[in-house]
């Protein structure tokens, strides 16, 4: 039996990222696991310095920043989520974001990861590389990449949750509110 009491999802707040968010909530309630969602935020510090005349007004846009960013993550929470998966959501400062989500589930023992991945190949990859990939080999656990769209373990019905598959039960969910 699979022992899993702490999910991290990491989110960039795109649609392949709102894929790990639903498949990481229906893991989250089929363990009764506590659930972690955790945003990297990017770094205007490094940046900043490189734009003559900026520098003073970069603490105030990285803050700025931090603030929207941080409501947009809370706002993907629901009232219930926070009942029933316990949810903590963190938000982390770093450049480098695969960093950030290894270093997180390495101090909170995070039993499994779930990434939202582009899927992207070639050039692109090449160029941009992948955060998926670097935390798939880097992390201290076993990490889900989810793509979107892909063929969907996770269905909805009526607003409920089921993992497909062998009967699964409808597992609840609500909207995402602001908090």
């Amino acid at each position: 039996m699979l022992a899993i009491t702490n999910i991290l999802v990491a989110t960039d707040f795109s649609e392949c990222s709102d894929a790990a968010w639903t498949y990481g909530r229906a893991l989250a309630h089929k363990f009764g696991a506590h659930l972690h969602l955790l945003h990297v935020a990017e770094s205007l510090i490094g940046d900043g310095f490189n734009v003559t005349g900026y520098v003073a007004s970069i603490p105030e846009l990285q803050a700025e920043l931090e603030d929207a960013e941080c409501r947009r993550l809370e706002g993907l929470v629901s009232d219930q989520d926070r009942c029933t998966l316990h949810v903590t959501t963190v938000l982390r400062t770093l450049d480098a974001p695969a960093h950030a989500i290894v270093q997180y589930a390495k101090d909170e023992r995070i039993d499994v990861i779930v990434v939202g991945t582009h899927g992207r190949r070639g050039l692109v990859h090449l160029v941009m590389g992948s955060v998926a990939e670097t935390v798939v080999r880097t992390a201290p656990c076993p990490v889900l990449t989810v793509r979107h769209p892909e063929r969907e373990f996770v269905v909805s019905d009526a607003g409920d949750y089921a993992v497909a598959g062998h009967g699964a039960p409808h597992l609840p969910s609500g909207r995402p509110e602001r908090s």
